[in-house]
């Protein structure tokens, strides 16, 4: 049986006998004595055979990469001048004494090592292949190690894993839901869960007041980075706790992560509501990291001739924004012609923009083709308010205030990646005081995050004035990525109608819908709250991945496949037959 694994050899282990299981990373002929580099999970080391053992020297001249071995040996320094400081096993190798054959190997379809790029389609086709890359192999072990970290921190403050269904009923979470047809139920449907939202609810009205779980959820939704159609949550609610408190608790257990795993300080998590951040930086989830700023400008713009900065100045659901970047004025035109086409894909219908040059021989030291359009005054007052240098570039926002703040709060992160404007580092911090809802573009209102989030206000105030409310609700974010959300949710049966009623769910829906909730409700539920963890995206972070693809073992594609698999794929006449389904027929192509 196995003694070690190859990547644990170190020099403690000279002169024992060792046996070995894994992969041939890498075969070497060196005059008469063959190198076999040996792989696992835990790394790489480098075995030798030399003639003197026959059997076992034969067998290695025949074997090829990725074959499978068991090896025994004998652990040994490496010789003055063959050490290879690359390798954690560097310093030592096995002379290998005993090897046996498990398994011959095809040529693998792309090379292991990380100096290969291989295309995204290819490496999920062959993901079992993938997945023996080095940078892979220490993704999954390195979530593997903070998910057995995140159960101990919850095991130890008292929270019970508690498992909840994975067949459930359709909700309106936001997102559109997998849809499971059943057997035994003519006609009727489950639902994968986007979330164990509910039942963890009911888990606290039923005592539980402690619950975790490593939750497996599901969206059926467009793809990005950092989407999948099943993803893992780190998922707790607790009874009895305030959000500050919440918010300490999980702060602490992020923080111990970092420690523990990356010997990493977050150092402080200030606190931000989403206006200022929304104001300061156009996003619910802003990049400390990045200094850039937007700044209002509305009264600068509201008198000005340039109606496509009037306009907006003017109008109370429109919003005039500048964000100075500092050594900007260097981009070229084609440059700034690409920032306009790319704020175009979040709406924006073109970028202005002033560069400043010279800005002590005032106008003559500016270049922006939108000078001609405004009063020199304005302009004075606007270099002025933005503190603006020689070496700036100013890009202007004018449009509906959703616009400026998605274009522009776009263009800050993608500026500041391209001019090096990003600080090395962590810069956590808490996203507070969520309006309840948005406008659902329908004349209607829709719930921010869910709508069993607490309002901050009483049920009075809450129906005289929804659109002002705001929530109890509460994100964590770093780095420009939300690496959870959670909130104080509503346990009172006539707060959770009232909200339901600003949504436009009536008696009937409700009752249909979330009847067992209500209910349940009325049967004394404690006050209660609490917050989800995006795993992927939190590991993604930690190891520095492109795409949260990088940390998941057997991921989807952007159009939801899986290549490997040919995943989703047709079903037989019988089983849909049994499942009451008929599939639609697409029309006929006319004839020619």
């Amino acid at each position: 049986m196995r003694t070690h694994y190859c990547g644990s050899i170190s020099e403690s282990d000279i002169d024992s006998t060792v046996t070995l299981y894994g992969w041939v990373d890498r075969r070497r002929d060196h005059g008469g004595v063959i190198f076999l580099d040996m792989r696992d999970r835990e790394g790489i080391v480098q075995v030798v055979f030399d003639p003197d053992t026959e059997a076992a020297f034969e067998l290695a001249d025949r074997v090829r990469s990725e074959y499978v071995l068991k090896i025994t040996g004998r652990v040994r320094a490496r010789g003055e001048g063959t050490i290879n400081p690359a390798m954690a096993t560097g310093t030592v190798e096995v002379l290998g004494k005993e090897l046996e054959l498990l398994s011959e190997a095809a040529t693998p379809p792309f090379p292991l090592d990380a100096h290969h790029a291989v295309g995204e389609d290819v490496r999920l086709k062959f993901r079992y292949m993938d997945l023996r890359r080095p940078e892979m192999q220490r993704n999954l072990i390195f979530r593997s190690r903070l998910t057995s970290s995140i159960r101990k921190f919850l095991d130890d403050n008292g929270f019970l894993d508690i498992e909840t269904p994975i067949l459930t009923r359709a909700t309106p979470e936001g997102a559109r839901d997998y849809l499971v047809p059943s057997r035994t139920h003519s006609g009727e449907f489950f639902a994968l869960p986007q979330s164990p939202q509910l039942f963890k609810q009911l888990l606290m009205v039923s005592g539980f007041d402690r619950y975790y779980q490593i939750a497996r959820c599901f969206r059926d939704e467009d793809l990005r980075a950092d989407r999948q159609p099943e993803f893992t949550q780190i998922d707790l609610e607790t009874s009895f706790l305030e959000e500050a408190d919440i918010m300490a608790l999980t702060e602490e257990l992020v923080r111990s992560l970092f420690s523990e795993h990356l010997d990493v300080d977050l150092g402080e998590f200030p606190h931000m509501t989403w206006h200022e951040a929304m104001e300061r930086y156009g996003s619910d989830k802003p990049d400390l990291r990045i200094d850039l700023e937007l700044v209002s400008i509305d009264d600068l713009m509201a008198d000005v001739e340039f109606k496509v900065f009037s306009g907006p100045a003017k109008d109370p659901a429109g919003r005039v924004v500048a964000l100075k970047v500092p050594g900007g004025a260097v981009l070229s035109r084609k440059e700034i012609d690409d920032y306009t086409r790319y704020v175009g894909v979040y709406g924006a219908r073109g970028l202005a923009w002033i560069k400043v040059n010279e800005l002590a021989k005032g106008l003559e030291g500016l270049q922006s083709p939108i000078l001609k359009f405004m009063p020199e005054a304005v302009v004075e007052s606007l270099m002025t308010r933005l503190e603006a240098a020689d070496g700036d570039i100013i890009f202007f926002g004018a449009d509906r205030r959703a616009v400026v703040n998605e274009s522009l709060g776009a263009l800050r992160l993608r500026v500041a990646e391209d001019l090096g404007l990003v600080r090395e580092g962590w810069a956590p911090l808490w996203v507070v005081d969520f309006p309840m809802f948005e406008d659902d573009g329908k004349g209607g209102l829709t719930p921010l995050h869910h709508p069993f989030t607490a309002p901050a206000c009483d049920e009075a105030t809450l129906r005289q004035n929804p659109a002002e409310a705001l929530s109890r609700a509460y994100d964590m974010v770093l780095n420009g990525t939300e690496l959870g959300g959670g909130s104080i949710r509503i346990h009172r049966p006539d707060m959770q109608r009232a909200v339901f009623e600003v949504l436009g769910i009536d008696d009937r829906e409700a009752a249909e819908k979330f009847g067992f909730l209500l209910t349940a409700l009325e049967y004394g539920a404690p006050p209660h709250g609490g917050l989800a963890f995006g795993l992927d995206r939190m590991v993604t972070l930690m190891v520095d991945g492109q795409s949260i693809r990088d940390v998941i073992a057997f991921p989807k594609t952007q159009t939801a496949a899986c290549v490997m698999t040919d995943a989703p794929g047709a079903v037989g006449e019988q089983q849909l037959k049994d499942l009451h389904i008929r599939l639609r027929q697409a029309p006929a192509a006319p004839a020619e």
